[in-house]
C-alpha cells in the first residue's frame, strides 16, 4: 500500500502553547541527521551553550532535557530530593497540582501550599510554612502558571527558600524568552523550561538551568538519582564533557539553536517587551468588546490572557467556531477555569499584531452569533490606538 505525504491544517496559534514556529525554526529541522557523538554535533552545542546562558541571565550551566517541560519537571525532583524528604510545592493553578502529583509519585513527603487561583502568591504563606517545617529539601513553584494567567514572584520565593537551607527550583515553561527572569540575580538553584512557548520551536525539548550549588548536591548524593536517564549530572557531563549519554534529539536541538539565534537577533529584553506591547493591543480590544479580563493588572502574564466568558455563551461553542470558522485555536479554562474562561497565548511567533487583529475581527463576528451584541470594527480600532501608541517608545 502506498501512502500520501501527510498532510496538516494550517492554523493561527493563540493557545496556551505550542506558538507557531518560524519557517527558519521548520527549516533547521530538516537538515541532514548526524549523530549524537559526532563532533559536528558537539560544536553545535558548544554553540547553544552561550545562547541558552543569556537567555536564562546565567554563568551557570545549562543544558536540555529531552522530553516536554513536564520531562524537566521530573528531572527536578528526582535530582534534587530523595525519597521520603520534604518538598514544599507552592500551588496556584493547574500545573502546580501537577507538580504535586508528580512528587508524590516519586515518595516525596509533600507539603502542598495552595493559594486563589488568579493571584499572585503572598511570599509571606511559604515564610510560615518554612517556619514550621525547618527541615524542608526542596521548595518547588510556577513562575508563569498558565492556567490562571498570572505572573507569580519566584525571586522573593527563592530567597525565602534559601534563608531556610532548601533549595529552589521553578517552571519558566511559559516565561523563558517571554518574561523577564534573572537566575542568577534571583537566586533560582534549577529552572526548567520549554522549546515551544516565547522560544518558538516545536515541543519536545526542554531547556535547563541548574545552580553550581545544586549540581554539587547532585554529584556528591549518597543514593543516585532514581532515574538514569534524567540524572542531571549526567546530562550535564554530555553537554560540557561530551561523555556519552542517551541519544540527543538531534534535529530538535537544531530547531532549538535556530529560535535561540532569532532571540538573540531581536534581543532578549527586545522581546521582552515586544510580548507586552502586543498583549496591550490585545486587551484594548477585548475591553471594547465588553469582556472582564479577570486578572488584575499587577499580577497577569503578558503572553497570556485570560478572559472570562459571559454567562449566556457556552465557552465550547465559542472555541469550536473560531477553530471550526475562523482556524484560530484558543486555549480552555482548566481546573477551578473549566468552562468558565478561554485563554489567549501571544507567544514567540504568535505575538503579533496580525493575530490580534485576526483574532477581534473573528470574535466581533462569532460573538453576536452567541447573544453577545459589539460594534463592528470597534475592538480593532482600540486596538490600534493602543499599538500606535506604544510604537512611539517601543518600536513594536
Amino acid at each position: 500500500m502506498k501512502y500520501n505525504p501527510l498532510k496538516m491544517p494550517k492554523r493561527t496559534i493563540l493557545g496556551p502553547g505550542p506558538s507557531s514556529a518560524n519557517q527558519r525554526v521548520l527549516n533547521a529541522m530538516s537538515l541532514p541527521v548526524v549523530g549524537y557523538l559526532d563532533s559536528a554535533f558537539f560544536d553545535l552545542l558548544d554553540e547553544i551553550i552561550p545562547m541558552l546562558r543569556h537567555v536564562f541571565k546565567t554563568k551557570q550551566k545549562v543544558a536540555i532535557v529531552s522530553g516536554a517541560g513536564s520531562a524537566g519537571m521530573e528531572a527536578g525532583f528526582v535530582n534534587l530530593a530523595q525519597k521520603g524528604d520534604k518538598v514544599v510545592i507552592c500551588s496556584y493553578g493547574h500545573f502546580c497540582e501537577r507538580q504535586i502529583m508528580m512528587a508524590e509519585r516519586l515518595g516525596l513527603d509533600v507539603i502542598p501550599l495552595r493559594s486563589e487561583w488568579g493571584k499572585s502568591m503572598d511570599p509571606n504563606i511559604l515564610q510560615a510554612v518554612l517556619e514550621k517545617n525547618k527541615d524542608v529539601k526542596l521548595v518547588s513553584s510556577i513562575h508563569a502558571e498558565t492556567s490562571t494567567g498570572v505572573l507569580q514572584p519566584v525571586d522573593e520565593l527563592a530567597k525565602i527558600s534559601h534563608k531556610f537551607g532548601a533549595f529552589f527550583m521553578t517552571d519558566v515553561v511559559t516565561s523563558l524568552s517571554g518574561s523577564e527572569l534573572y537566575f542568577d540575580d534571583w537566586g533560582i538553584d534549577y529552572a526548567y523550561g520549554g522549546s515551544q512557548k516565547c522560544l518558538a520551536a516545536p515541543p519536545g525539548i526542554s531547556p535547563v538551568c541548574i545552580s553550581d550549588h545544586a549540581l554539587n548536591y547532585i554529584r556528591n548524593r549518597k543514593i543516585l538519582p532514581s532515574s538514569w536517564y534524567f540524572d542531571l549530572s549526567l546530562i550535564i557531563d554530555y553537554w560540557y564533557d561530551k561523555q556519552p549519554h542517551h541519544t540527543a534529539p538531534v534535529n530538535m536541538v537544531y530547531a532549538l539553536r535556530e529560535a535561540l539565534s532569532l532571540v538573540m537577533e531581536e534581543g532578549l529584553e527586545n522581546r521582552w517587551e515586544r510580548h507586552k506591547n502586543v498583549s496591550a493591543g490585545l486587551r484594548a480590544g477585548l475591553l471594547e468588546l465588553g469582556l472582564d479580563l479577570p486578572i488584575s493588572p499587577d499580577d497577569r502574564l503578558d503572553q497570556l490572557t485570560v478572559i472570562k466568558i459571559p454567562d449566556s455563551i457556552d465557552d465550547v461553542d465559542l472555541r469550536n467556531q473560531l477553530i471550526e470558522n475562523y482556524s484560530i485555536e484558543v486555549g480552555r479554562g482548566l481546573g477551578e477555569f473549566q468552562g468558565k474562561v478561554i485563554r489567549i497565548g501571544l507567544m514567540g511567533e504568535s505575538c503579533n499584531p496580525s493575530n490580534v487583529f485576526q483574532l477581534l475581527n473573528a470574535l466581533e463576528k462569532i460573538l453576536p452569533r452567541l447573544g453577545w451584541e459589539v460594534s463592528s470594527g470597534n475592538s480593532l480600532n482600540e486596538a490600534s490606538r493602543e499599538f500606535n501608541k506604544r510604537s512611539i517608545n517601543s518600536n513594536l
